[in-house]
């Protein structure tokens, strides 16, 4: 549905994946599975996702939070603003 790879200047990478799957179920209602990676030197800083078993959830360095998921936009804004504010650009 949605791919997108950025490679910044001091190597660190972005990366958002965003599939339509065939029907929603309990754990991804909005019928959607994600993959939102910002990091570098083979580590996550900054990550979006929903794999199965945790549903809607975001990471950010070592934590991991529930993430309410209101529409594909919004979450790719949020995510974006994110790594705006890790890369001191807000």
């Amino acid at each position: 549905m949605f791919e997108d790879r950025s490679v910044y200047p001091d190597g660190a990478i972005l990366e958002m994946r965003i599939w339509q799957l065939p029907a929603s179920d309990i754990e991804r209602p909005h019928g959607l599975k994600y993959s939102l990676f910002y990091g570098g030197d083979g580590q996550r800083i900054i990550g979006y996702d929903n794999e199965r078993g945790k549903s809607d959830h975001r990471h950010y360095r070592d934590r991991e939070e529930p993430y309410a998921f209101s529409t594909m936009e919004q979450m790719m804004a949020d995510f974006l603003d994110d790594v705006e504010r890790e890369r001191g650009e807000s």
